[in-house]
């Protein structure tokens, strides 16, 4: 993904808040998990003090709750929030697509070529990290070539609760047949200059994945079934392992 800014020329408070908020939208953190600021301050190498700042910048984008004892929290959302979070998401990032299109060159049109391939051989190795990543990337090369700051803040804020659910079921997105992958129909479609049409194939791909998760996740309202989250993790014989909760971005 394509940095915000130089990360070396902010604050140290403004670096904290924007390395945690990049690993937010990339799922390095599960939902339902609690944010401890010391082990946030150890992993970044700062004191408690830019971890607190930033846990409360966090907390009033609604990108983590906090609990009554002040201990900050990953949140997993309802059933209802998700669907909300999904038609707020087939509005906004379709929009920054359109805005995108006519900032879609030959060289940005390799580069989300190079990523399809990618996501395509991260599917047949049966890596659900990388395909993640494949998406997430394809998809912010184009929110970046739209040149909206304020758009792309909005759509980040939705990623931040975005990520921690689609790495929980992340071994449910790369099971899914057919995959409903529509990057390359929006490839073809900016080619031709049809930026309304690449806009309407990105619609149709996160109103479609929602609509599957809220079928095939549980959610924070569901009734408790035995084992019911069990469904999220990955199959037997996976020796695959989070990546490190907080890290550069990338």
């Amino acid at each position: 993904m394509q940095p915000v800014t130089d990360l070396d020329s902010l604050s140290l408070e403004e670096t904290t808040y924007r390395r945690l908020r990049q690993a937010l939208m990339e799922g390095a953190f599960e939902p339902g998990q609690k944010l401890s600021i010391r082990r946030i301050a150890a992993a970044l190498g700062t004191s408690a003090m830019p971890a607190r700042t930033a846990l409360r910048r966090l907390a009033t984008e609604q990108a983590v709750d906090v609990l009554p004892s002040g201990t900050a929290i990953v949140p997993r959302l309802t059933r209802a929030a998700f669907r909300e979070l999904g038609t707020i998401r087939a509005e906004l990032e379709p929009l920054a697509l359109r805005l995108a299109a006519p900032r879609i060159g030959g060289p940005r049109l390799s580069e989300l070529e190079a990523i399809v391939r990618d996501g395509w051989a991260a599917r047949e190795a049966n890596n659900p990290e990388e395909v993640l990543r494949a998406d997430r990337d394809f998809l912010f090369v184009l929110y970046h070539a739209a040149d909206a700051p304020m758009l792309l803040s909005i759509i980040e804020a939705l990623w931040m609760r975005r990520g921690p659910h689609f790495w929980d079921a992340r071994w449910i997105i790369i099971g899914r047949v057919p995959a409903e992958n529509r990057h390359a129909e929006i490839l073809d479609a900016l080619r031709a200059g049809k930026g309304d049409e690449a806009s309407a194939e990105l619609k149709a791909e996160i109103e479609s994945t929602t609509a599957y998760l809220l079928e095939q996740m549980p959610f924070a309202d569901d009734p408790v079934e035995d084992g019911g989250f069990d469904r999220l993790r990955s199959p037997a014989g996976s020796t695959r392992k989070r990546r490190a909760a907080v890290g550069p971005s990338g």
